[in-house]
């Protein structure tokens, strides 16, 4: 069973890492989801029947234990709204992860205003091209609740984005 595990993380966890990572925004913090993720994994993998693929069961882990975490954050957090967004998009300009590029850091600054819903929809949907019928199987929700989820991301994206280009 140890080594089946192994295997099973080789396999998936960098996608799962990097569906967290577009969540949580630290490095740090995606690791510690990506772990937590997979203890309750070797935790519950007896529980799985197969019902749905394995990747759909271990990115629905994934996705709730995100939730959890971003949560949990919320009740801790003292600072305003509006120093944590600075402290955020001062973070996104020294982090390597972004390589200074200033379309993608424009794009994460847009995704940080969405609701949490909204932006993981969109995540899944446009950075982990998975189809509406695949997200509606991880988060338990209807494609029409998706589309309209995804729809609206999007049109915030592009607000958000012509604001800045108009300041720029």
């Amino acid at each position: 069973m140890e080594q089946g595990f192994r295997l099973l993380m080789t396999k998936y966890q960098e996608r799962l890492y990097h569906h967290i990572r577009r969540m949580v925004n630290e490095h740090q913090d995606a690791n510690d989801v990506i772990q937590n993720t997979f203890i309750k994994v070797f935790k519950n993998i007896a529980k799985f029947q197969g019902n749905a693929q394995l990747y759909t069961w271990l990115y629905r882990i994934a996705t709730n234990e995100t939730i959890t975490f971003l949560n949990k954050k919320k009740k801790k957090a003292t600072k305003s709204i509006d120093d944590e967004e600075l402290d955020i998009a001062n973070r996104l300009s020294a982090a390597s992860y972004f390589d200074g590029d200033a379309a993608q850091k424009i794009l994460k600054k847009a995704l940080n205003t969405l609701p949490d819903k909204q932006k993981l929809v969109f995540n899944m949907r446009y950075f982990d091209e998975m189809s509406y019928q695949a997200i509606s199987d991880v988060l338990e929700t209807s494609v029409g609740a998706l589309k309209a989820s995804y729809h609206h991301a999007v049109k915030k994206i592009e607000l958000f984005i012509n604001k800045e280009n108009e300041v720029a």
